[in-house]
Order: structure tokens, then sequence, then C-alpha cells
């Protein structure tokens, strides 16, 4: 485990990093492995969505917290074990959101990371599933602790929780 260190992600919003600086992602083609989850949407993004999709079918509501949901994509390819993904996930793999909208979820942008908050600053990590699922990590030159600002909106420090381990 690499030493953790304070970095600058966005002018007065730092991060401790928890992971091995030297770590690269990318996505990849044919992955889809983020999207087989229920996306925990944040107060601004669910209010953003209401611009993009009906909210009555996009969205559920879990445990108090509102998520993109997921449904039952009848297809082979691009889904989970149970069959299910993002529900703005198509057939090819591209999601709708950001093709049609140049938009995503904040907590889309933040995978592969994962948010928790120690002693009232923010610290990020790789999630421990990503390890085994996510076919991005370490193949490309792209390093993750140069581009965390890509990772990390700014709107994760307006939130009052922004931990990212919550599913639906």
């Amino acid at each position: 485990m690499a030493a953790s260190r304070r970095v600058e992600v966005h002018p007065g919003r730092e991060v401790v990093v928890d992971f091995d600086p030297s770590l690269t992602f990318e996505c990849v083609d044919d992955c889809t492995w983020c999207c087989h989850h229920g996306v925990l949407l944040y107060e601004p993004d669910f209010f953003e969505l209401a611009g993009h999709a009906d909210l009555a079918d996009a969205t559920t509501d879990f445990r108090g917290q509102d998520f993109v949901r997921k449904e039952d994509k009848e297809r082979e390819e691009h889904v989970g074990e149970d069959g299910e993904a993002c529900y703005f996930l198509r057939d090819d793999g591209l999601c709708t959101l950001h093709l049609e909208h140049d938009w995503k979820p904040a907590r889309c942008s933040v995978f592969p990371l994962a948010v928790t908050v120690e002693d009232g600053d923010i610290h990020v990590d790789i999630r421990d599933s990503a390890h085994e699922h996510c076919d991005g990590l370490d193949v490309s030159e792209r390093k993750v602790i140069d581009n965390l600002d890509a990772f990390l909106p700014e709107v994760l420090w307006e939130l009052d929780d922004p931990e990212s381990d919550r599913e639906l």
C-alpha cells in the first residue's frame, strides 16, 4: 500500500490519496462492469437528471436515497450476472446520458475510486471490487493521480455525505 498523500484536486479542494500513485485507468471497450449497479444520485445530480430523463422511469428510491435504476436488459452482453444494468446503458455498451447530453452523474465520474470521509478529510482509494472486475486498471498511460479533477467533481466537497460505498 502506498503512503497516503494530500493532493489538491480543485482550487482549495483537497483529498487524501490512499492508492498507489503509479496506478493508471482508462475505460476500455466492452467492459461496462461499473454500469451493472444502481447509480447513487447525489441531490445536484438528481435535479440535473430531471432535465435529461423522466425521473419516474429512470430512478428509484432505496433506503431513502435516489438511484438510477437497474433494469433487465434481455441480452447477454453489457449486463451483470442478474441480467440487469443501468437504465441508461445502451445495447452497444455506451451511456445514453454521456453520449447525448455530455453529462453523467458524479458517482459515474468517481468510478473506479472509492470516496470516504475520515476526520473531516475526503479520502480516495480504488474500490476493492474494481481490482477484481474492472478491465481499465493499469492498461493505459493515464495516471489517476494526475487526473483526479476528472474523477472527482467539485460537488463532492459541497455534500454532507460524499461517501461512495452505497449501492442499489
